[in-house]
C-alpha cells in the first residue's frame, strides 16, 4: 500500500491510498482518480515529505500496554463495574423489557438483571416507573 497526497485544479488537497504506484498510474490514466472535495478529475500528485523512520534499532522499544488491560483509572473502574454486573446479575438477553416489567409488577422473582432493549421499549419502561439504567459499556453476551 502507498499513500499519495493529491490536489485538484481547485487546489483541494487530500490523501488517498493505492495498492501500488502502478495501481495509481493505471487509475489516474483512466480518469478514475477524482478530488474527494469537488469531484474534479483534473488531479495531480502534490509535494509530499517522505516518511523516514527515526527509530534507532539499538534502543529498546518501550513496552506497549496490552489491549486487554485497562489503560487508565476510568477504564479500570468500568472494567470492575462490568465484572460486577456480569457476576451478580442475570443476563436476560432481548427479553430485558418484558422481564424488567414482570419483576416490577411482581409477576417474576425480584433479582438484578441485565440485557438488551430497544430505545422505545426502554423509554416506555422509564415512563411507567420501572427502575432501569443504561450500562456505560457493552457487556459480554452470555451464551448457553
Amino acid at each position: 500500500m502507498i499513500q499519495f497526497t493529491l490536489k485538484c485544479e481547485n487546489d483541494h488537497r487530500f490523501d488517498s491510498w493505492f495498492q501500488s504506484g502502478a495501481a495509481f498510474e493505471k487509475l489516474f490514466s483512466t480518469g478514475m482518480v477524482t478530488c474527494a472535495v469537488c469531484g474534479s478529475s483534473n488531479v495531480s500528485k502534490a509535494m509530499m515529505a517522505p516518511r523516514v523512520s527515526t527509530k534507532d534499532a539499538t534502543l529498546p522499544t518501550p513496552a506497549k500496554p496490552k489491549l486487554s488491560q485497562p489503560a487508565s483509572p476510568a477504564e479500570q473502574a468500568l472494567a470492575e463495574l462490568k465484572k460486577h454486573v456480569e457476576k451478580n446479575s442475570d443476563y436476560v438477553g432481548k427479553n430485558f423489557a418484558s422481564e424488567a416489567r414482570a419483576i416490577h409488577s411482581g409477576d417474576a422473582p425480584d433479582r438484578p438483571i441485565w440485557g438488551e432493549a430497544r430505545g422505545e421499549d426502554a423509554k416506555k419502561l422509564v415512563e411507567d416507573g420501572v427502575p432501569i439504567a443504561p450500562l456505560p459499556f457493552t457487556p459480554t453476551r452470555k451464551t448457553n
